[in-house]
C-alpha cells in the first residue's frame, strides 16, 4: 500500500480531464493560418457545399488542408481544398 502512494498524485493528475484552448483569430487570419494553428487537433470544417467534415488536422498547404479519421468514415482521410470552406469550428470547452 505504501508502494502506491508516491503515484497516486500522477494518476490524479493523468484522470483529470483535458482543457479545451480558445479559439483566436487575428486580424490578417485566414482560412489557412487558422486550419495550421489547429494541427494535430480536431475540427470541423464547413464547405461552401453546406456539407461538415470532422476529423484531425495532419497538414496544410497552400491549396489543401489534410483531415484525418474522418468521423463516420472510418478509414478515411480527405484533402480538402481550402476555398471550399467557409468556417472553421473548434472546440473550445469540454
Amino acid at each position: 500500500m505504501t508502494r502506491l502512494l508516491p503515484v497516486l498524485p500522477l494518476l490524479a493528475a493523468l484522470a483529470a480531464p483535458a482543457t479545451a484552448a480558445p479559439l483566436a483569430v487575428g486580424p490578417d487570419d485566414t482560412v489557412q493560418s487558422v486550419l495550421g494553428a489547429q494541427q494535430g487537433k480536431r475540427v470541423t470544417v464547413r464547405l461552401t457545399s453546406g456539407e461538415e467534415l470532422t476529423g484531425t488536422v495532419q497538414s496544410v498547404g497552400t491549396q489543401v488542408v489534410h483531415l484525418r479519421q474522418l468521423a463516420g468514415k472510418d478509414f478515411y482521410d480527405a484533402a480538402v481544398a481550402l476555398p471550399a470552406i467557409i468556417a472553421v469550428i473548434v472546440l473550445t470547452r469540454d
